[in-house]
């Protein structure tokens, strides 16, 4: 039996890694849960961020995944530690803000970061940012409100405030582009925010890189599974999408952003 890989982030958002996710294991069945109904995790403690992940991993391990990917950075940050404790056996993947990729793209030196306050100011983040000591500046930019409002955009289509709050937190960061003393990178520390690139890059212009994870992810998770050799035509993997809060709006969005059509199921946990 070809056993799901788990996915799960506090709504839309890590819709944005199971993209990549299904780009690079196109034949892999995929279980993605969106923790709606107990979101957002960025704005609340750890305590919170912790039980929740908890939960959700318990009902994707009866669930008989083979591997779990974490698709939020915030619930990476507080959980993962603890939780491959508790799950030993368990291809256990995270998520973290691309810092040190974004060292690497960056000429001028200076790179912005748009992340959860939770993340920002949790102790996985500051060691991340510890490790590129010397190596750039970084302005770090927590976005209050950022990833409701493109969770809010999946079902109507409208990115006013999506826009509205891209262009207030870009220019609170500072002067973006390709000049010494211009901001060059900008990382996408939250997985909801690559799907706010189109607006991103139309306030930024197409010099500026804009780095995420979900490539890294996707290629650590086909690592981490060791995939055997891939069948003359294999089918295309199926996605099972679950959400404990509204599920028109995770069915809106996985239609918009991976031109998908599924149902989804009401998770009651």
């Amino acid at each position: 039996m070809n056993r799901a890989i788990g996915v799960f982030d506090s709504g839309i958002g890590g819709l944005s890694v199971l993209r990549a996710l299904r780009a690079e294991l196109p034949h892999e069945h995929f279980i993605y849960i969106a923790d709606s109904g107990h979101a957002p995790y960025g704005e609340r403690d750890a305590a919170h961020v912790l039980a929740r992940s908890r939960a959700i991993v318990h009902h994707l391990v009866s669930q008989n995944v083979k591997a779990l990917v974490m698709a939020c950075n915030t619930a990476t940050a507080a959980a993962i530690q603890l939780l491959r404790a508790e799950h030993p056996g368990l291809a256990l993947i995270g998520v973290e803000p691309a810092l040190k990729p974004a060292v690497a793209f960056s000429r001028t030196g200076r790179i912005g970061v748009m992340a959860t306050r939770g993340l920002l100011s949790s102790d996985k983040f500051q060691a991340l940012l510890a490790a590129q000591a010397g190596k750039a500046t970084f302005i770090l930019q927590p976005c209050d409100g950022l990833a409701h409002a493109i969770e809010a955009s999946a079902k109507t289509g409208d990115t006013t405030e999506t826009i509205a709050l891209c262009a207030r937190y870009t220019s609170t960061i500072g002067l973006f582009g390709t000049e010494n003393d211009q901001i060059d990178t900008l990382v996408l520390g939250c997985t909801h925010y690559p799907l706010a690139s189109d607006q991103l890059r139309a306030l930024l212009g197409s010099g500026v890189q804009l780095v995420d994870n979900g490539e890294a992810v996707a290629r650590q998770a086909r690592q981490r599974l060791l995939p055997g050799p891939t069948p003359i035509h294999p089918p295309p993997g199926r996605v099972s999408l679950l959400a404990t809060g509204d599920p028109q709006t995770l069915q809106a969005a996985a239609r918009r952003w991976l031109s998908l059509s599924a149902p989804v199921t009401l998770l009651d946990i």
